[in-house]
């Protein structure tokens, strides 16, 4: 009966619904913002920050091949084709050295030194670096041992270098977990009053991380000194961008924390070096953290326990090998006049010098003591680190004997 009654439009349900919204017959006039009586935005509603000035630009920003290139510092210029050099020699040697059983691991950062390098140098001498295991041609150019870059992918260590001497955070192979750690850092220091910056680095594979979003979030409400650099390299180990969000760009998600976010070419060296200086700068003078997003490539596999071919054809990597950072900057130096063929010689000469320092010193077998496993884990041992301390020394002791 129920049925039948809402069926046939007699029943209280359908006579309500048929009743006129006004006394006229016809719905309530709407106001000018389009709304109804009845229809109204929350009281005082407004954008807490304007979204416009937040976008990133449509396309990545450039300078090589531009005419604002004309006014970079020819200086500058000539230092990041050194570093970019110089890079690309140690990712060849390093990648031989897992090759030859000397490392465990090596993710190779061929094909995106540009931000490697202009990571590094975008920072003053009092600043922070946070890299990701992705990273180690951004810690040697902040100035580390190359063969301390490689202790902990050795697998000696946890990490080879002193984060404090240096300003440089361990390497952190979990996905992301050293963006919470530089915001941590960037907002103790002002609470102090240094004159401190964090720049953290990330794959596009660590913003579909928790600890990304948290580290976004936390930093721009505390307006923290730390920019965030995602070099999207177009694949988190085999699973490409388009599978991992929607978003126009990773540079897009700043906005919804109330960020700047960036879009650059990744490959252009100066115009990388440029973005991130201009956002270190901003979050040195209080403005606040900035997103910036690097457009590059992975050339070479994920690691070299990583098989490529797998989920990409050469057809895919080939255009970006003619984008290369290295050849794309020693174009530009040649065009203006500011690099020859012997000076082109020179920067390879020292690269070498350098790839030999560190097979030598990759050849030589470590010392190594297991008891210092426990040494670095908390400041004051607990009793359960004792006990298994206790335990490690008895059966190296026995082995002795």
């Amino acid at each position: 009966m129920a049925r039948s009654s809402l069926a046939s439009g007699t029943g209280k349900r359908a006579r309500s619904a048929e009743r006129p919204s006004s006394g006229q017959g016809r719905p309530a006039a709407a106001r000018p913002d389009g709304t109804r009586p009845g229809h109204t935005p929350p009281p005082d509603w407004r954008p807490r920050v304007d979204p416009g000035p937040l976008l990133p630009d449509r396309e990545p920003y450039r300078l090589l091949g531009t005419p604002a290139v004309a006014d970079l510092d020819p200086q500058l210029l000539r230092e990041l084709y050194g570093q970019l050099v110089r890079g690309r020699r140690y990712n060849r040697q390093a990648t031989a050295l897992t090759q030859q059983g000397r490392l465990a691991v090596y993710p190779s950062t061929t094909g995106q030194e540009a931000c490697e390098v202009a990571a590094a140098l975008a920072l003053r001498p009092q600043d922070w670096l946070f890299p990701s295991y992705r990273d180690t041609l951004a810690v040697v150019a902040r100035g580390v041992d190359p063969a301390e870059a490689l202790t902990l992918l050795r697998g000696d260590w946890h990490s080879g270098y002193d984060p404090r001497a240096t300003k440089v955070a361990p390497l952190s192979t979990p996905l992301a977990t050293q963006l919470p750690h530089a915001v941590g850092l960037a907002h103790a220091a002002r609470l102090r009053g240094d004159d401190t910056v964090a720049l953290a680095l990330v794959g596009d594979g660590g913003t579909s991380e928790g600890d990304f979003h948290e580290a976004l979030n936390f930093a721009a409400v505390w307006k923290a000194p730390v920019v965030f650099l995602v070099q999207n390299n177009g694949f988190a180990i085999s699973v490409p961008l388009d599978k991992q969000t929607a978003a126009p760009s990773l540079a897009h998600k700043a906005v919804g924390y109330g960020m700047p976010g960036r879009l650059v070419d990744g490959n252009d060296a100066p115009a990388v070096h440029q973005v991130l200086c201009e956002a270190v700068e901003h979050a040195r003078a209080g403005g606040g953290p900035t997103l910036v997003e690097a457009l590059t490539y992975r050339v070479d596999a994920h690691t070299n326990a990583d098989d490529a071919t797998r989920y990409r054809d050469d057809a895919e990597v080939e255009p970006w090998r003619a984008h290369d950072p290295v050849a794309l900057l020693e174009r530009e130096l040649r065009e203006r006049g500011l690099i020859d063929d012997a000076g082109i010689r020179a920067v390879e000469a020292a690269a070498e010098e350098m790839a030999a320092r560190l097979r030598e010193e990759m050849n030589a077998e470590p010392v190594l003591d297991p008891m210092e496993l426990f040494d670095h884990v908390y400041a004051e041992k607990t009793s359960q680190l004792r006990e298994q301390a206790a335990q490690l020394r008895a059966e190296l002791d026995a082995e002795e004997e």
